[in-house]
């Protein structure tokens, strides 16, 4: 179908956000964002809906203007790491509320054959080309030792896929979701926030101490929800940060290498 769209409402990688109509969003993706990776984050969408965590409805699937998109419940809300910097006193707040609401996505089963967390990483890794072939081989035979899991695992658990709305959190962006451990989750999480406050990917200074004040209550407060399993999140640390790799973001590659290369077993 053909439609005036008007001008995109948000931005991402794999696509563009606009209004559909007073319930709904429309996520466009670009071209070179296959069909079936569409589809899957639509099955994935729905699942997640169905098990009761606070995520928008997934409607259909449409071809507009000759590119597919997906059709989305749409919630009148602004992503947590927008309104923090607005509101720096939230910073508490939002980070206790980020924790329960990872804490409880991985104590929900999900019942839906989905990628394995574990073939991701192992997928990731094989793909970093910035990887020596020795660090490569030492970041894949720790992953062997690491236990598995059965939880719901977001794989972009961060402030800017959380939005703050009347209804409350609304948690978005689902397509690399899997079903795995936990831990490693959110170990996923901690390296995103480590990362930025690390390197240039956060350029201001007031910012970077907000993400790093942010993850340290963000993490602490998990570990109460979710006692135990401190150790066996440190050791999946450099894991994540290996497999991150692989999504060449140069202004943090240097130090994801520091990572892997300091925190694995010599």
């Amino acid at each position: 179908m053909d439609e005036e769209l008007g001008a995109p409402i948000a931005y991402g990688r794999t696509a563009e956000i606009y209004a559909w109509d007073d319930g709904h969003i429309l996520k466009l993706f670009h071209d070179w964002f296959g069909r079936e990776s569409i589809e899957y984050e639509a099955k994935i969408g729905q699942a997640v809906h169905a098990s009761g965590l606070p995520v928008p409805a997934v409607g259909e699937i449409v071809v507009v203007n000759g590119r597919t998109g997906l059709i989305y419940e749409r919630f009148a809300g602004v992503a947590l790491w927008e309104l923090m910097p607005q509101k720096p006193w939230t910073i508490f707040r939002y980070a206790r509320r980020m924790a329960a609401l990872h804490a409880e996505m991985h104590a929900n089963p999900l019942q839906l054959e989905i990628p394995d967390q574990r073939q991701r990483l192992v997928r990731k890794l094989n793909q970093a080309q910035v990887l020596s072939e020795a660090l490569r081989d030492k970041t894949l035979a720790a992953l062997e030792t690491m236990p598995d899991g059965t939880a719901i695992c977001h794989g972009d658990f961060h402030p800017g896929n959380v939005l703050a709305t009347p209804q409350g959190e609304v948690v978005i962006d689902w397509i690399d979701a899997t079903r795995g451990n936990p831990l490693a989750d959110l170990a996923r999480s901690s390296i995103l926030a480590l990362a930025a406050a690390a390197t240039t990917q956060t350029q201001n200074v007031l910012e970077k101490l907000m993400v790093r004040l942010f993850h340290a209550v963000y993490l602490r407060h998990y570990f109460t929800l979710r006692p135990g399993g401190r150790v066996e999140y440190g050791r999946w640390l450099p894991i994540v940060a290996a497999a991150r790799l692989s999504e060449n973001i140069p202004e943090i590659e240097q130090w994801l290498l520091a990572q892997a290369e300091r925190s694995l077993p010599k």
